[in-house]
């Protein structure tokens, strides 16, 4: 049973669509159904055909994700999808051969049927090395180096296997199959969100949280470490703070999803507190029934995850306090984007 990375578009505009039909979905939007093609030659002259003014690498690099796609994954096998909308990684299990959607959005027509078995598992749940690979460039590729197929069954399972000794944990030179182009956007988001979560735990998250806000104009005050009466953090605009909005902020540094309840919960003290919005932070990220309900919510509650957290952090480090760039230390960078981009 192997394991392959299909990802559901370059900025995850296939990822609703995807969940909700059971299916993971490639692009290529001018190919027709592929249903009777029987061998890679055969689709490398389809490609050839469809594209000609592509330059011959790209093509063979297409066929090199579309052909696994369609005649290499096996019924059975498990797919993992990197969610782009949520600090989260779906995994599924294919069910069916490769079938064409004409009823489908164009970008979603060439489809493998699956059966998602978690939608919402952390990306803190894996190990950095595994990130790494998840950032692939290629919509298709198989993921094995580094016994990644039974480490990401293990997460599936609960369980842990370690990583094999390799130094820092992560190969920057992937070879053979896997020498693809890699996310290093992704790649550099993953390590700040494995230093704040091995860094900033517990109360120290909330300490993180409160700096954003008041980076962002907020007046804030915390609660003592205890009980907090539902309530971590509260804050208003103004001088005094006493202006709107008026925020009451709830941290979960927890590792596993927030179940819709925390999200309840969080609407019952809002209004013990008077406030007219709330933040509901959860490192470990929401379950799709948070997600869900927190969109009929938009305009009361907004929703954290580790995702979130960071780009709340990348706008604002200029203007956080010394003590939190210390332990957080943050440098820009230009690099050049790969021509797969």
């Amino acid at each position: 049973m192997a394991v392959w990375l299909v990802r559901a578009g370059r900025h995850g505009e296939r990822e609703n669509f995807v969940l909700e039909n059971d299916v993971v979905a490639i692009g290529w939007i001018e190919l027709p159904d592929l249903s009777q093609v029987k061998s890679r030659e055969a689709l490398q002259k389809i490609c050839e055909e469809t594209y000609p003014d592509e330059k011959p690498k790209t093509l063979i690099n297409w066929v090199s994700q579309i052909w696994p796609f369609l005649a290499v994954v096996q019924e059975g096998d498990l797919v993992v999808l990197p969610l782009k909308k949520r600090s989260a990684v779906a995994i599924g299990r294919v069910t069916e051969p490769y079938q064409y959607r004409g009823d489908f959005p164009e970008d979603a027509r060439h489809t493998r049927p699956v059966t998602w078995i978690r939608k919402d598992i952390p990306r803190s749940a894996f190990d950095q090395d595994i990130l790494y690979t998840l950032g692939a460039f290629m919509t298709v590729c198989r993921v094995q180096r580094h016994n990644a197929e039974e480490r990401i069954k293990a997460v599936l399972e609960g369980r842990k296997v370690a990583p094999p000794a390799t130094g820092s944990g992560v190969d920057m030179e992937p070879r053979g199959e896997e020498s693809v182009s890699v996310d290093l956007e992704a790649y550099a988001r993953d390590l700040i969100r494995n230093h704040i979560g091995q860094h900033f735990r517990g109360h120290e998250l909330e300490r993180l949280v409160t700096a954003l806000l008041n980076a962002q104009g907020y007046q804030t005050q915390s609660a003592p470490v205890g009980a907090d009466g539902g309530v971590d953090i509260v804050a208003g605009r103004g001088l005094m703070g006493f202006e709107v909005p008026r925020l009451c902020v709830q941290v979960k540094s927890s590792d596993q999803p927030q179940d819709v309840k925390t999200l309840r919960e969080m609407q019952g003290v809002m209004k013990n507190f008077g406030a007219n919005q709330g933040l509901l932070v959860a490192w470990g990220g929401f379950k799709d029934s948070v997600v869900a309900e927190a969109r009929r919510l938009f305009f009361e509650i907004r929703l954290w995850d580790a995702d979130d957290l960071v780009d709340a952090l990348l706008d604002n480090y200029d203007r956080l306090p010394e003590d939190i760039k210390t332990e957080l230390p943050l440098k820009r960078i230009w690099t050049l984007v790969p021509e797969e981009e």
